[in-house]
């Protein structure tokens, strides 16, 4: 038996070698076919490859926060909405391409929201990026330099999720207005995107020194679920 277990391991089917010593310990393995036996083995490879993609998705996505939407509060005051919020969870937004606007004051829980959809991609099977702005616009920095600029938008494009978080923290200069319009644009109706933001979208519009760019961003993003955090802030209560 170690020697089976051993083998599995070395093919890489670690999760039919964890099932296989489980049966074991359990003293179950005799009490089963050779089919039954071979389904659990199977299911159990099948739940460990899960686990592992769910893990290297989670720390390839560098979440702000650990959150889940079970540790939400679903409270109508401050503007959660249960039904939207289990709809989101269904993943459908990702798979047709479309937008989440999440607006609130400083405190109110914007990015904690964010990550919990986060986190539902990653159980789904989504790939997920999690940005602030400054990160994001110092990330296109360091790829100019290093002229990988055109890998790292082609490596946003193809993200399922993309979380852009802070949005309207900070001004943007004419080359990262560009620069994020051009990320936008790559997603537009293609891939999903989150942005999380302390300012309404009626303000949105002051945020870029060029009109053109303003208005195409706003017509691409306005069309999008939106969750509108109201209250105090939540760190005040801590």
């Amino acid at each position: 038996m170690e020697q089976i277990k051993s083998e599995l391991v070395a093919l890489r089917l670690s999760g039919m070698a964890a099932t296989l010593k489980t049966l074991e310990e359990s003293r179950k393995i005799h009490e089963l076919s050779l089919a039954d036996g071979l389904r659990l083995l199977i299911q159990g490879e099948r739940d460990q490859r899960e686990a592992n993609r769910y893990t290297r998705l989670v720390k390839n996505a560098s979440f702000r926060y650990q959150a889940t939407l079970e540790e939400l509060s679903f409270d109508a005051s401050r503007g959660i909405d249960k039904s939207q919020i289990l709809s989101l969870a269904t993943g459908n937004y990702i798979r047709r391409g479309e937008s989440i606007l999440i607006t609130a004051a400083t405190g109110c829980g914007k990015s904690f929201i964010a990550s919990a959809l986060g986190y539902q991609a990653c159980k789904q099977g989504f790939s997920v990026h999690y940005f602030s702005m400054q990160k994001l616009m110092a990330k296109i920095k360091i790829a100019r330099v290093e002229g990988d600029t055109i890998r790292f938008f082609e490596k946003l494009a193809k993200t399922d999720l993309l979380i852009l978080d802070d949005f309207g923290i900070g001004t943007m200069d004419n080359q990262q207005q560009l620069d994020f319009m051009e990320i936008i644009e790559d997603r537009h109706a293609r891939k999903a995107t989150i942005i999380a933001s302390q300012l309404p979208p009626a303000s949105w519009f002051d945020l870029f020194s060029d009109e053109t760019i303003a208005d195409a961003f706003i017509d691409r993003m306005i069309p999008s679920h939106r969750i509108e955090l109201k209250g105090d802030s939540l760190r005040k209560k801590r």
